[in-house]
């Protein structure tokens, strides 16, 4: 039976002409003065980003790549709102379009998403270029998916407030256009902790990982754009954080109390299989995850023990431990991402403040290549192309 997967990523037209009226709280201006002139632009090597979650106010620190992976500072850009100045505890709380034309990125300290334009190698002047910022109807957002011109962002909540997810429309020109009605609860009304939010790359689902209750929540989404209620599913391991999914579609989530991944199957309906039970790497506090390969590797940070370890994914999800420990890193190693046309791994180290880039070798093998230090005390997130 021929999937329909792909009718959910359609524009959402009636959704868009509701909303255009009421989207007084987006701020769109021309692109800010970044502090930095360069005629370095985008090239074939792709590019780095983080922020500074400072609460002062929040700002992308942007490198190019270069040729044989090394890193060009490209300049700082404001986002326009305000970050914590504390850990997000979270993944994903940047994210680009699959054609890397925009960066969103969130702003936890005054609950809002900034979009950035990305400039094209044929534009001299700023690599990026502020479009809005708009509130993320939620408080606390920590993490970013975005399918097509779909958009949704996981509000983490407080102890007050309870979390959501809550859906946006990327329009053209990198306008953020809310969907009414969008707002959808997390497992309970309580302090769930909840760490990321993706889209699974082949069925319309959403998936958003719990801490505090160690639990999965699953949705479904249909064809103008609208998550359902969630699925629960309890995690097979203990304290599920970050995710990634492997080339068949696979779920691949790290169990940091369990040091361990695993794997599950997403059906259509928004439920989730194990496919392969909690697999330890015998290191501490497995956070992060990133895929590569077509998703036929996996690596995890292993936050307190300053390693990287690697899985090899198999038919189905199947999870086998390659390498406990793939790569030593700076202490406290966290958010990663695969840049460079997927021949490079970039780990944040956010006890040295730095950016650590690992070539991929053959077998997913890591060799270490560049180091960026002196990133602010406050740095979260990382997303690469």
């Amino acid at each position: 039976m021929p999937r329909t997967r792909l009718l959910w990523i359609l524009p959402i037209v009636a959704a868009v002409l509701f909303v255009v009226s009421s989207t007084a709280d987006a701020r769109t201006m021309s692109a800010p003065s970044s502090g930095f002139s360069t005629e370095l632009t985008i090239g074939t090597h792709g590019a780095v980003f983080t922020m500074t979650n400072a609460p002062t106010g929040n700002a992308v620190w942007a490198y190019l790549i270069g040729p044989g992976g090394s890193l060009i500072p490209a300049g700082h850009f404001a986002t326009h709102g305000k970050g914590t100045g504390a850990s997000l505890a979270d993944s994903g709380s940047l994210a680009l379009t699959a054609d890397h034309q925009y960066l969103l990125v969130v702003n936890a300290g005054s609950n809002t998403i900034t979009v950035f334009h990305v400039n094209s190698a044929a534009r001299d002047g700023p690599l990026l270029s502020f479009v809005t910022a708009i509130g993320s109807h939620g408080t606390l957002p920590v993490s970013i998916a975005v399918h097509g011109p779909l958009v949704y962002v996981l509000n983490a909540g407080t102890s007050l407030v309870p979390g959501n997810i809550f859906g946006f429309y990327l329009a053209d020109h990198g306008l953020l256009f809310p969907l009414p009605g969008s707002s959808r609860s997390l497992s309970t009304s309580g302090s769930t902790a909840p760490a990321q939010i993706a889209f699974d790359p082949l069925e319309p689902v959403l998936v958003v990982t719990e801490k505090n209750t160690s639990v999965l929540d699953s949705y479904t989404v249909n064809f103008w754009g609208y998550a359902s209620n969630p699925t629960v599913t309890a995690s097979n391991g203990a304290t599920p954080y970050g995710f990634a999914f492997g080339h068949d579609g696979t779920l691949i989530v790290s169990d940091a109390a369990s040091g361990a991944l695993t794997s599950y199957a997403v059906a259509q309906s928004g439920t989730l299989t194990v496919t392969t039970p909690a697999t330890p790497d015998g290191q501490t506090a497995a956070c992060w995850v990133a895929t590569v390969d077509g998703g036929r590797y996996a690596f995890t940070t292993n936050a307190h023990s300053d390693t990287i370890s690697t899985y090899g994914v198999g038919p189905g999800g199947a999870l086998t431990l390659l390498a406990g420990i793939a790569a030593t890193t700076g202490p406290a190693d966290t958010d990663m991402a695969v840049g460079g046309h997927g021949h490079f791994l970039f780990v944040y180290d956010a006890g040295a403040g730095e950016i650590q880039e690992f070539g991929i070798g053959s077998g997913a093998g890591l060799t270490l290549q560049y180091d960026v230090f002196g990133l602010p005390a406050t740095a979260e997130g990382l997303v690469a192309f």
